[in-house]
C-alpha cells in the first residue's frame, strides 16, 4: 500500500494537475491561468495565517483550562497540511489545501481522521503480570504505578567552575 500511495503522490498528482492547468490555460489564456493561480496562493496563505492563529490560539486555551488539546492537535495538524497543498502550484492541490483550511470541512475531515485512526490505534492497560489487559481495571486499584518525586524549597544552586 505505501508504494502505491508514492506513486499516486508523485506521478499522479503532479500529472493530474498538469491537465489541469493546460486545460484552463486553454479555456481562459495562459496570463489569467497564471494570475488566477498567484491569486488563490495569496488568498490561501492569508487563509493559512488566520486559521493557524485561531488553532494556536483554541490550542493555548485548552493546555490553560488543563484539558488535553486532542481536537487542536489533530486541526493544527490539518492546517499545515492545508497550508503545504496550497504551496503546491495547482487547481487540485489548492482545493484539497482549502478544504483543509476551511472550519467546517476541516471539522468533517477530523471526524473521518479520528474514525479512520481510532481503528487503528488500541489502547490498553498493563497488568500486574506485565500483560497488556484488554480493559482497564474498573475499581482503579488494580495496578501500581512506580514513580518519584523530589521537593526543592529553592531552586538547587549551580556549581560554578
Amino acid at each position: 500500500m505505501p508504494l502505491a500511495a508514492l506513486l499516486v503522490l508523485f506521478i499522479v498528482v503532479p500529472l493530474a494537475e498538469l491537465y489541469v492547468i493546460l486545460q484552463v490555460g486553454e479555456a481562459i489564456g495562459a496570463v489569467w491561468t497564471i494570475l488566477l493561480l498567484a491569486a488563490d496562493s495569496l488568498v490561501g496563505s492569508l487563509l493559512l495565517r488566520s486559521q493557524g492563529r485561531t488553532v494556536w490560539g483554541r490550542f493555548n486555551a485548552t493546555l490553560t483550562e488543563g484539558r488535553m488539546p486532542h481536537r487542536e492537535v489533530i486541526d493544527g495538524v490539518l492546517v499545515v497540511f492545508g497550508g503545504a497543498f496550497l504551496i503546491t502550484p495547482g487547481f487540485l492541490t489548492d482545493i484539497v489545501g482549502l478544504l483543509l483550511l476551511i472550519p467546517p470541512t476541516r471539522a468533517l475531515i477530523r471526524r473521518l481522521v479520528v474514525r479512520r485512526l481510532g481503528k487503528r490505534v488500541t489502547v490498553g492497560v498493563m497488568g500486574p503480570d506485565g500483560r497488556r489487559q484488554r480493559r482497564p481495571p474498573q475499581n482503579g486499584h488494580d495496578f501500581d504505578v512506580e514513580g518519584s518525586a523530589t521537593e526543592y524549597d529553592a531552586p538547587p544552586r549551580r556549581l560554578e567552575g
